[in-house]
């Protein structure tokens, strides 16, 4: 994790999992930017992980907010 560009921002809970060796699930974020309205893409947002984190593995949403790769992502 220390050898990531200062381009990367990763959330802690995905930290947290690559330094436990636990699952992860990389989502990609297109289809909550681009594909679907606001509440809409929130809800989609929410569900993904929420399923994700009931099958025991943590979610890690990819996506490019002005000009900085994020992994994992909050509201």
């Amino acid at each position: 994790m220390d050898s990531l560009p200062a381009s990367f921002i990763v959330k802690d809970d995905v930290k947290r999992a690559l330094k436990l060796d636990h699952p992860i699930v990389a989502l990609e974020s297109t289809v909550l930017t681009h594909g679907l309205p606001h509440p809409t893409n929130l809800a989609l947002g929410h569900d993904m992980e929420a399923a994700v984190h009931a099958d025991g593995a943590t979610p890690a949403t990819i996506a490019v907010l002005r000009g900085t790769i994020r992994i994992g992502l909050t509201d």
